[in-house]
Order: structure tokens, then C-alpha cells, then sequence
């Protein structure tokens, strides 16, 4: 992977963005939107995929778990999502970019008008040198039309952008071979073809904070891999791993595309 300029979308989780008291991580939010910026200085575009609305809305009003019903989510995301963005907008603004807020929803990119509309607004926020700023639409989603974790959704996202590397920041370093608190287990550092023994690797659900395991880590994979988008797992507690990843240094888990 060269250093020649590239498109990148980069999803963090709830637990990269968060601390365990369900308060947001200004200083991981910082830096990452340092980063970030950073990376469109050296001519790079980025888009940014966030989770957190629900879990920013938990924090927000003091609460100790993450709500279990529809409208408690639906309302938590929107109580989140306003205050997300006020703290990228403020970030991203003292190093110099504009953001742009694109809430999604599966039924908007499986439909080929809404499809098309939503990638000419996409290239002309990346025309403006704006980082558009994704998430899934949790206040009007249900079960039928909903991505259900914002790593299928970048995957969805990277694709709908022509992206050259989706990069997933999760709470672990990259995809292991087993439970990541084994020590008997290792890191896979690349992986070239999705296998039913990687798929056995892939485990169960996420943290508490946040609603993505491997599961719809290598979901994504799957998605983006077969039209030649590189897929990285690495660590969100690490934003500079970004610069290692345009370096082509090895970093985290790549899912090399094909």
C-alpha cells in the first residue's frame, strides 16, 4: 500500500470513544480528529464512521447501561448524536476542517436513486475537503432496515465511496486466532481468503458499551474485500496507527482485498 493519496473510511466503535463510565474520551476524540486532519493535510480524503450516539446519550443523562427497547435506543440517539457531533465539529474545527453530518439507513443504499444521491453528496463534501461524518439513522430505524453495528455499515459506506482501505478501530489490536485474553492465542497479522476456520476464530458480541464483535468484523470483510478494499483491524486506543496504516507498515489485521 503505497503512500500515494488515498481514500480512507474509518470506523470507531462506542468503546473508542467512550470511557467505562459511558463519559466521552476527549483526549481519544482529540487525537483521533488530529489524526484525521492531519491525514487530509497530506492529501488524503477521510470519512468517518462513528458509533457513540447511544452510548453519548447514556452518558448524558447518567445512566448506567445501555437501554434495551426501540424507543429508548431511538430516543438516546438522538439525545447523543447532536451533543457527537458538537464535540467532532469542535475538534475537527480547531485543526482547520468542516464535517458534515450523513445518517444512513440500509433501505437508503439498496435503493438505486437514493443510492446515487447519496455518493454525489458524498464526493462533493470530499470536493469541499469537508469529513463527512456517518451513522446509522437509530432514531427512524427498525429491525428490518437497519445495518445493526456500524461495522457493516462502513463496509456499506466504503463501498458506496470507492474507498482504498476501511479501517475498523476496535477495543483489541486485530483479528486473533482465539479469545484475545488467552494467552495461548496469537494475532493474525494478514488475511488473504475468509475461511470457515477464520469465521470460527470470530467469537461472539461486543462490549457492553458498544454492539459489534469480530462477527461483523469479518461481515464487513466479506463485503469489501471481493471489490479490492483493503480491510484493517487495529487498535482505537492508537489513532497514530493511522499513519503506520498510509505507511504500509504493518499494524493490527489486514483483510487484503482482492
Amino acid at each position: 500500500m503505497s503512500n500515494s493519496k488515498k481514500r480512507i473510511v474509518v470506523k470507531v466503535g462506542t468503546s473508542t470513544l467512550t470511557h467505562e463510565t459511558g463519559k466521552t474520551n476527549l483526549r481519544r476524540v482529540d487525537s483521533l480528529c488530529r489524526v484525521i486532519s492531519d491525514l487530509m493535510n497530506m492529501g488524503h480524503e477521510v470519512i468517518l464512521v462513528s458509533s457513540g450516539a447511544i452510548g453519548v446519550g447514556v452518558g448524558k443523562l447518567g445512566l448506567t447501561e445501555k437501554p434495551s427497547t426501540t424507543r429508548q435506543k431511538q430516543a438516546l440517539a438522538a439525545i447523543g448524536q447532536a451533543s457527537l457531533m458538537a464535540i467532532y465539529e469542535k475538534f475537527f474545527k480547531e485543526y482547520g476542517y468542516n464535517t458534515g453530518q450523513v445518517l444512513l439507513t440500509k433501505f437508503i443504499l439498496e435503493d438505486e436513486l437514493r443510492y446515487i444521491s447519496a455518493k454525489n453528496a458524498f464526493e462533493t463534501m470530499l470536493g469541499y475537503g469537508v469529513i463527512p461524518i456517518v451513522n446509522e439513522n437509530d432514531v427512524i430505524s427498525t429491525y428490518e432496515i437497519e445495518f445493526g453495528d456500524n461495522d457493516t455499515l462502513s463496509a456499506y459506506v466504503a463501498k458506496l465511496v470507492d474507498a482504498d482501505i476501511l479501517v475498523i478501530m476496535s477495543d483489541i489490536d486485530g483479528f486473533y486466532n482465539g479469545n484475545p485474553n488467552d494467552p495461548k492465542t496469537h494475532l493474525i497479522p494478514v488475511i488473504t481468503e475468509i475461511t470457515d476456520d477464520i469465521k470460527s476464530c470470530a467469537g461472539g458480541e461486543g462490549t457492553r458499551r458498544g454492539t459489534g464483535g469480530m462477527r461483523t468484523k469479518i461481515g464487513a470483510a466479506e463485503l469489501v474485500c471481493p471489490l479490492g478494499i483493503d480491510m484493517i483491524i487495529t487498535n482505537g486506543s492508537h489513532p497514530e496507527n493511522l499513519y503506520k496504516i498510509i505507511n504500509s507498515e504493518p499494524v493490527g489485521t489486514l483483510f487484503k482485498g482482492k
